[in-house]
């Protein structure tokens, strides 16, 4: 197992130019969730449960 500070200095080693390319994937994995999640619950016409005469049936 690997100490804090072990992979704080593995952290370094990233080069610099790759640094910005993470802040935006991290922001767009962010807002994709956000988006996501706030859908599921503020969605009155989404469906989530079958509907129909064979809706008992698996």
């Amino acid at each position: 197992a690997h100490t804090i500070s072990q992979r704080l200095r593995q952290l370094k080693r990233i080069p610099p130019e790759l640094i910005p390319l993470g802040v935006v994937l991290a922001a767009a994995v962010f807002a994709a969730g956000y988006s996501m999640v706030r859908k599921l619950y503020t969605d009155s016409t989404l469906r989530l449960y079958r509907q129909g005469p064979d809706a008992n049936k698996h």
